[in-house]
């Protein structure tokens, strides 16, 4: 499926819009040895990062949630909000 980096990150930000509300950056790269999305998240000077398979970020971009990406954007969104002293 062809599909540009942009367009990757408005889809995974349009399915999981808690990243926005909770401004955290999105920053995405694509590792060509896993074949595979870098996903970092990123706020205040902390972060974290995932990997979204080739095939994953195909299904997203079908509109198929990634149900182990959801549950990591959760837990980030978390951690980056307790590091930082805002929850």
């Amino acid at each position: 499926m062809g599909y540009t980096l942009v367009a990757l990150e408005d889809k995974l930000l349009e399915m999981y819009p808690d990243i926005s509300e909770y401004r955290i950056a999105l920053r995405l790269s694509f590792d060509e040895e896993r074949n595979a999305w870098v996903v970092r998240f990123e706020k205040g000077g902390h972060s974290r990062y995932a990997f979204l398979d080739k095939a994953d970020a195909d299904a997203c971009m079908d509109g198929q949630q990634c149900l182990y990406l959801g549950v990591l954007v959760e837990q980030y969104i978390k951690d980056l909000e307790n590091e930082l002293g805002e929850i």
